[in-house]
């Protein structure tokens, strides 16, 4: 789920399976677990020692040292206001945890096991009883109540909207707790795995929703040593943490610290790495890593330099409109502008022809949709026709191309065409609707990156008679403006999504137009049919294909953002203190399972 560190997908049976019998035929089957598979079977089974791709020998202690860009003023992640600081929600353990090999597994963490029936109608966690939180004090059935109760009064609104399937929760012993479930499936009902463990002893008495300087009792092996706001962070691992030597844990968390040191803006902190100011790099724009790695540090061989390919899910980025504004309501005009983002141009001029233009909402899986509809998605789309972009059921969907040497006028002309369509005419150079008022925007942007991108669609938005005013603003009014949806456009992105999920409503479906995650602010009456319809086929592969291709089609054609682009690996640099595991997790970079080489 979108609360935790990954969105959950739809499920399948888990291994190490103990059935409990049921004597009632109307009764249906209760299965207890100790491992949870979203979909295929687990790995890992009942009583593995460690992950594949984990040293559980590596050495423990020293220190990494990484950036942040930007700035910080509080320490709690979860606060309805302010900025918390880098990895703040890592001080709190989830119930279960998922392998960095797999996509969607679980295995026992505060929780040693779980039980369900087969109609979801209730799942119970019985806790470990060794688990505790960072003062020693006992996590039990208790904690768990308390910590969702806590979430959906004070954490975010969505947390709250989006559990509204839990009607009440039984704690049943100390060890055991019930949470009982009304019309879940499968997959919301598995999202309460990743449910965080608060200590009530220390959140009873706050506010959960007010930014916080104090440092928490947490639940996980990682507190707080020290810190100074805007500036840096450490972290320090405990070497009493009760879940050290849990098979999830094992060869992760090597170091005694992890520090980040803030700076304002991504340049900035390239040269403190250069000089060593911190030790790990991993580089987001395609310039640097074409230009700028000759430095005395990488030539001399303190510094390493490797770029590793994947084929994750990517996310979904873009130049994001905030559909509500008036001026963005016509799909026409949204399209329009895509015209004037010459990819193939900056790809070459910018970007070192290093990127991929990004062309669905599922790159690098089998939901990307491609070419004509087929005959089931139609079968999905022909009932809502009305309610979708015409060019949907009829026309495989395809970004502009150019052929990168700067010229665009073709695109310019398909631009003002559809611009026409929807009411506006150039005169003297300008673009005017029919009260003569000029097509004008404000772009929002949080550091010199963002405005060196937006700066050649803005000079080609010119070109049509469009006045682009990009406004540079600091992390914590970008986020506050993001929060009440006080945009015109933005750059940004929406999470990589492995499969189609229940997660999709937050994003997408206008009951949660407020949530930050619905970034465009859609309210479409499609797009909320067809998150219904993958919600509704979680459990058929078949369909769930079908209705993930389908929306894929109904959201490109909508334009709620003009597609960026993307790169399959993982671009990175440090200074050669560290070793690694052989292999590489399939699904994670994996520096969690680094070490030292000056640990003993």
């Amino acid at each position: 789920m979108l609360f935790s560190a990954s969105a959950l997908t739809h499920a399948a049976e888990s291994s190490a399976v103990e059935p409990v019998a049921t004597t009632k035929a109307d009764k249906p089957a209760v299965t207890t677990s100790s491992s949870f598979a979203l979909r295929g079977e687990p790995k890992y089974k009942a009583g593995f020692a460690h992950f594949d791709y984990a040293n559980p020998d590596a050495p423990q202690g020293g220190i990494m040292r990484r950036s942040a860009v930007g700035t910080f003023d509080n320490l709690h992640r979860y606060a309805q206001r302010g900025t918390p600081a880098t990895a703040s929600d890592e001080l709190y353990d989830p119930l279960m945890k998922g392998s960095l090999d797999e996509l969607d597994v679980y295995y026992p963490l505060i929780a040693e096991k779980i039980s369900y029936p087969d109609d979801y109608s209730f799942l119970r966690f019985h806790i470990n009883p060794k688990a505790t939180f960072q003062d020693g004090k006992p996590i039990t059935a208790e904690s768990v109540k308390f910590s969702f109760e806590k979430f959906a009064a004070e954490g975010v609104p969505q947390f709250k909207k989006y559990y509204s399937f839990v009607k009440k929760i039984e704690v049943d012993d100390k060890q055991t707790v019930t949470f009982h479930l009304e019309g879940a499936n499968r997959e919301e009902m598995a999202s309460l795995l990743s449910l965080k463990i608060l200590p009530e002893h220390y959140w009873g008495s706050r506010n959960f929703g007010e930014p916080s300087k104090e440092i928490p009792v947490g639940s996980s092996g990682m507190t707080i040593d020290r810190f100074k706001l805007g500036q840096f962070i450490e972290y320090r691992f405990l070497d009493d943490y009760w879940a050290k030597d849990l098979p999830v844990n094992k060869g992760s968390d090597n170091f005694d610290i992890v520090r980040y040191d803030y700076y304002l803006d991504a340049n900035v902190a390239f040269e403190g790495f250069k000089s060593g100011q911190f030790e790990f790099w991993e580089e987001t724009q395609a310039k640097n890593w074409a230009t700028a790695y000759d430095f005395p540090a990488l030539t001399e061989g303190k510094v390493k330099r490797e770029s590793l390919d994947h084929s994750l899910p990517q996310a979904t980025s873009g130049f994001i409109f905030n559909t509500q504004r008036p001026l963005f309501k016509d799909r026409r005009v949204r399209e329009a502008l895509s015209y004037l983002l010459d990819f193939e141009w900056m790809n070459k001029a910018l970007f070192y022809d290093q990127y991929t233009r990004t062309r669905s909402y599922f790159t690098n899986t089998e939901y990307a949709s491609s070419g004509l509809p087929s005959e089931a998605e139609l079968a999905i789309l022909e009932p809502m026709k009305a309610l979708v972009p015409p060019q949907v059921l009829n026309k495989a969907f395809e970004l502009p191309e150019t052929k990168g040497d700067g010229n665009i006028r073709t695109q310019m002309r398909r631009a003002l065409a559809l611009l026409k369509e929807a009411g506006w005419t150039l005169k003297d150079g300008r673009l005017l609707n029919k009260d003569g008022e000029p097509f004008e925007f404000e772009f929002i942007a949080r550091d010199p990156q963002t405005e060196r991108i937006v700066a050649p669609f803005k000079a080609n938005l010119e070109k049509i008679g469009i006045t682009l005013n990009v406004r540079r603003i600091d992390a914590s009014q970008f986020i506050n403006r993001l929060r009440n949806h006080d945009f015109d456009m933005l750059s940004g992105s929406y999470p990589a999504l492995p499969t189609p999920s229940s997660d999709m409503k937050i994003l997408f479906d206008s009951k949660f137009v407020d949530s930050t995650w619905n970034i465009a602010n859609i309210q479409d009456e499609a797009i909320d049919k067809l998150v219904a319809g993958i919600t509704a086929n979680l459990t058929n592969d078949e369909a769930l294909l079908a209705w993930g291709r389908a929306f894929d089609r109904v959201a490109l054609w909508n334009y709620f953002l003009i597609p960026h682009w993307h790169i399959s690996a993982f671009r990175i640099a440090y200074w050669d203190k560290f070793e690694r595991p052989e292999d590489r997790p399939e699904y994670d970079l994996g520096e969690s399972l680094w070490w030292s080489k000056d640990a003993k």
